[in-house]
């Protein structure tokens, strides 16, 4: 075979596997976006909160807050 009968035939195969490869990504994105809907369609409307629930996770907001504080101060207070 000549240099130019190889190199059409790498092009040949590079533009098989690049189909290939394009082709398995827009299956893969349609399979995704399919199930999304099913998803979206079998599962429902979230169920909104409770306002006790609201309520404890702002207590613990604050609670965690006033931990990192402390964590700052401590951190500056040890390096001088």
């Amino acid at each position: 075979m000549t240099p130019s009968q190889l190199l059409l035939e790498g092009v040949e195969l590079m533009l098989f596997g690049i189909g290939f490869v394009y082709t398995f990504l827009i299956l893969l994105i349609l399979c995704i976006r399919l199930m999304s809907y099913l998803a979206g369609r079998f599962v429902g409307e979230p169920v909104p909160q409770a306002a006790s629930a609201q309520a404890a996770a702002a207590e613990t907001d604050a609670d965690i807050l006033a931990a990192i504080q402390a964590a700052i101060h401590q951190h500056r207070a040890r390096r001088g």
